[in-house]
């Protein structure tokens, strides 16, 4: 009988991350500058930590985890790889088929593969917010969670329809101490200009993202925007 599940041990968690930067065709092109249409960095250095940055620009293969995420990621990982045994039936297909199930973690999805460094390194350069934007809920929670892990504060715009329609996924973020508001909101000016254009706007992750950057941007001495949902 083949074997449906494929579990690792502990100490095989992975150690580094792979950056596929070094293996592509060709160089990526630079940042252009959001306002001068030029290249240059623009507004990023103000809402990213510095170690992201770097990891951003690396042209190193392999980058370092650090241990303290290490730890943190054993609370679900190893995750478990599935044959998908009645798929390749169904399919009538030689192949075989695999899926990773990452529903095991905290927060009930992959995203906290990258919420939980992206916390850690913003709390290692002295950020005490972190701002985001979130669609249905997954991506905030995934950093709600992070944020709660660290120590640090969290705020959260959801896309409205879906805060209206998934109460659940709002209550996981405040359960983890996350501010979260309902985007557009009348907390930032991005938020309030749609509001007045249309007072029953049900949102959209460009709204939502636009609300957490501007926080990120004027309250810049404590927060950082956390990137997840584009």
């Amino acid at each position: 009988m083949p074997t449906r599940k494929i579990l690792l041990d502990e100490d095989q968690i992975p150690k580094k991350w792979y950056n596929i930067t070094p293996d592509l065709p060709k160089p990526l092109p630079p940042f252009i500058d959001h306002e001068t249409k030029e290249p240059g960095a623009g507004i990023v250095p103000r809402i990213f930590p510095k170690a992201i940055l770097g990891q951003e620009m690396s042209k190193e293969r392999w980058i370092d985890i650090p241990e303290e995420v290490r730890e943190i990621y054993r609370l679900w990982r190893p995750s478990p790889l599935y044959r998908a045994i009645g798929l390749e039936k169904a399919l009538k297909t030689p192949a075989k088929i695999y899926y990773k199930y990452e529903g095991v973690s905290p927060a009930g999805s992959h995203k906290t593969n990258t919420s939980v460094p992206q916390a850690y390194y913003n709390l290692k350069e002295g950020t005490e917010r972190l701002t985001t934007e979130t669609g249905a809920g997954q991506w905030g929670s995934a950093l709600s969670f992070a944020a709660a892990m660290f120590g640090l504060k969290a705020t959260v715009y959801m896309v409205r329809a879906s805060y209206d329609q998934k109460p659940y996924r709002k209550m996981f973020m405040q359960a983890f101490g996350a501010q979260c508001y309902a985007s557009p909101s009348k907390q930032t000016e991005a938020g309030r200009k749609i509001l007045a254009q249309d007072p029953n706007s049900t949102g959209s992750l460009g709204i939502a993202i636009s609300e957490a950057v501007e926080d990120a941007l004027v309250n810049e001495k404590e927060a950082n925007y956390a990137i997840g949902s584009v």
